[in-house]
């Protein structure tokens, strides 16, 4: 006998359900494996011809004695099969040892494949956590090279502006002074720091254990506040880049770590 496993549809059932071709067995898990409890249930489910017909002539009565338009011819299968008691209800019998050494067999073997799957699937992702990871993580070290470039081309354009265009003698003192605070503005050592605390938390919490999903997905949020702040005070081409690079990067990890218990 073959059967396949699918998650139970119903509120009041929880677990899985057993399919086979000419039954399904619906089973019960409580919080502890061994306290299952296992019914047998016919799927076929029988229509009262009898029942059927009372609906059918007493609905077209009513149509011809109201006024009311009958359904179309096509529609009245549907309509009255979903009338009370058209439908028989299922047998539920009790399964057989037999029977239920069979299931449990099947329950067994279906879990174990769940495991494994699980485990493959949790290994794949923390390789690709570890890969976007370390991708981010290189692509801030190279920030660090255009930040000088940055500062020497945000004086150099000031002084050009000040000595081409306005044609005005100036304080170089003072000039150094305002420059000193503009440039503070666009400072990111912080968030460079912040940036490089989260990746390594990232991977910490990572390997502390099971049930970290939802704090990995804050840690990505609080990585991605840090990676907005930089490409805000960037001012400079080739570090916007950087920062676009690293927002593409940190979605493939949002999108991923939604796949985390």
């Amino acid at each position: 006998m073959q059967h396949k496993l699918r998650s139970c549809p119903t509120e009041t059932i929880d677990g899985l359900v057993i399919i086979s071709h000419d039954k399904q067995i619906i089973f019960r898990c409580c919080k502890h494996f061994n306290n299952i409890k296992l019914y047998l249930v016919n799927v076929l489910k029988l229509i009262n011809k009898d029942v059927l017909k009372s609906y059918y002539s007493q609905l077209d009565s009513i149509s011809r004695e109201l006024g009311i338009p009958c359904p179309a011819p096509e529609d009245w299968l549907q309509l009255l099969l979903r009338m009370p008691d058209v439908m028989t209800k299922t047998e539920i019998q009790e399964l057989t040892e037999e029977e239920w050494s069979m299931v449990h067999a099947t329950i067994l073997e279906a879990i174990s494949h769940l495991v494994d799957f699980r485990k493959q699937e949790g290994a794949a992702l923390e390789k690709k956590f570890r890969e976007k990871i370390a991708n981010i993580n290189s692509l801030l070290e190279q920030i660090t090279p255009y930040e000088k470039e940055r500062v020497e081309k945000v004086k150099e354009r000031i002084t050009d502006a000040l000595e081409k265009t306005l044609s005005v003698d100036y304080d170089k003192n003072r000039l150094e002074q305002e420059l000193i605070y503009y440039i503070e503005k666009l400072d990111v050592n912080e968030e460079k720091q912040r940036l490089s605390n989260h990746l390594k938390y990232f991977i910490s919490t990572m390997e502390s254990g099971s049930g970290q999903g939802k704090k990995l997905g804050f840690i990505a949020q609080e990585m991605g506040r840090e990676i907005n702040t930089l490409g805000s005070k960037s001012n400079h081409a080739e570090m916007q880049k950087i920062v676009v690079q690293m927002k593409d990067e940190l979605e493939q990890i949002k999108e991923q770590v939604l796949n985390v218990m």
